[in-house]
């Protein structure tokens, strides 16, 4: 059987969840259902990351302790996952004690190995993305990332010895480590300019995990949230870490591609394992035009979304209103526009229509196949292996329109016997095959579907024209206009 290993990044935990987090989420989601379709044994890891000074300022505003504030964020991933139908099979902490002993032990693998120096830092720090900054990176004397003030600081830091291994990350990513090209590019122009050693601890923060070879030290936020990908697996002796690494996908959002394939495979180099496969990076939102911000009060809830318009709806938004890597714009006016034009109209209004003709036929559904290829099963295997989720997607619901004309071309209320048969034998078919390749994208509305048809949990492998053997039964719609 074929493993399939897919992660998110392990979400920070200073707020709650928002349509980012859930985008993430839910492509990670869409991955890991479609490969348990194709009988693969899959392994989903999410996950939040516990540790740092912007934990510490965070919890102190709100004048709890750091751990308090932890358990209560990261219950509302939790909730927030369960919501939205995100079927992860693991959800890591970074303060889960089986994590902070492989931290330390692929610290010690990585110090024999000569990799961890002793050294001094000066210069510049930005604490809300905890990181610190060089002079020349400076964009108006503030953080290059976030756009906020950086304090200049000196304090002695452990240093991961990372510029031995440019050459080595270079390669890797010329040979497609990065989907899409585009970010590959943009690590290969910062890859071009010197690379320096990376600090891994921090003396001035006390919320996180000591450094096993100086107590007065903190493992940096990064170091030690990367590693989540292996302590999640039990490594180093687990079986969980031969069965599945290395990870098949690294899902991350474009602004943390560096971390994730500059850094990462350094850390994996230095200690000997397998490199991961892809390191998949997505565009981002903004709501109404404008940049999510607490300040604009324009940060959307993903339960509040979800409770308002099913789960399934605001998924398939997210998935079909832009390209994976491309940036995208949500806003209500267009969520309800996709579900009344086609959630409703072409998919609910057509197995509304199937469903209750097929209800009142008395006699066996049967006939020829007229529908073979309304779904082009394989160019959507291409797009998957391609990681691209949103052609797929459109794809599934191309071949629903298909099965639309279909109806209205053989006007099956005007049919009786024998055509009228033929005519709801191959749209019943066609809209149970179709379901199979929606379950990634919309579970609910897919088993919704399979109840109504009366067939059970289906695999890839079921997505050919059979005999239809069951009762049907039409039941409420799946979708219902919006006004």
């Amino acid at each position: 059987m074929e493993k399939f290993y897919i992660t998110t990044p392990i979400y920070y935990v200073n707020d709650k969840p928002h349509i980012g987090h859930a985008y993430t989420s839910i492509i990670a989601d869409v991955f890991a259902r479609w490969h348990r379709l194709n009988n693969e044994k899959v392994f989903f890891l999410t996950g939040t990351d516990e540790h740092g000074g912007k934990i510490e300022k965070a919890a102190a505003e709100k004048h709890k302790t750091p751990k308090e504030l932890v358990d209560e964020t990261s219950q509302k991933y939790k909730d927030t996952w369960a919501k939205l139908n995100v079927s992860y099979d693991k959800f890591i902490r970074t303060t889960d004690k089986d994590h902070e002993e492989a931290v330390k032990e692929f610290i010690k693998k990585v110090f024999e190995k000569g990799d961890i120096y002793k050294g001094e830092y000066e210069g510049f720090y930005c604490l809300p993305d905890e990181r610190y900054i060089t002079e020349t990176e400076l964009v108006d004397g503030k953080c290059p990332d976030c756009g906020r003030d950086v304090q200049k600081i000196k304090e002695e830091a452990y240093f991961f010895r990372l510029r031995k291994y440019k050459n080595d990350i270079i390669k890797l990513i010329e040979g497609g480590l990065i989907i899409p090209e585009k970010n590959a590019k943009e690590m290969l122009n910062r890859l071009k300019g010197e690379l320096k050693d990376l600090d891994i601890t921090r003396k001035s923060v006390s919320w996180g995990i000591k450094f096993p070879f100086d107590e007065s030290h903190s493992v940096y936020v990064w170091f030690d949230a990367l590693l989540n990908y292996l302590s999640a697996l039990n490594w180093p002796d687990g079986k969980e870490f031969k069965e599945f690494w290395p990870a098949d996908v690294h899902l991350v959002g474009k602004e943390i591609v560096w971390f994730h394939s500059v850094i990462w495979p350094a850390m994996l180099l230095s200690a000997g394992l397998p490199l991961p496969k892809n390191v998949l990076a997505h565009g981002w939102w903004t709501v109404d035009g404008k940049k999510m911000s607490k300040s604009l009060g324009n940060v959307i809830d993903p339960v509040e979304i979800a409770d308002k318009y099913s789960a399934d709806a605001f998924r398939y938004f997210l998935l079909r209103e832009k390209p994976t890597w491309e940036d995208g714009d949500f806003s209500e006016s267009a969520l309800k526009e996709r579900i009344n034009g086609e959630l409703m109209a072409n998919l609910s209004n057509l197995v509304a229509r199937v469903l209750t003709l097929a209800e009142k036929f008395n006699g066996k559904i049967e006939g020829k196949v007229e529908l073979d290829g309304f779904i082009d099963k394989k160019e959507i295997i291409e797009n998957f292996d391609k990681k691209d989720v949103y052609s797929a997607l459109n794809l599934t619901f191309e071949s629903i329109r298909k099965i639309n004309k279909y109806v209205n071309d053989k006007e099956p209320w005007k049919l009786e016997g024998k055509e009228l048969s033929n005519v709801l034998y191959n749209s019943l078919e066609a809209i149970r095959i179709a379901s199979i390749f929606l379950k990634p994208f919309m579970p609910s509305t897919a088993e919704k579907i399979e109840k109504k048809l009366g067939v059970t949990p289906q695999l890839l492998s079921d997505a050919v024209f059979k005999e239809f053997s069951t009762k049907v039964e039409r039941g409420e719609n799946l979708f219902n206009k919006i006004n």
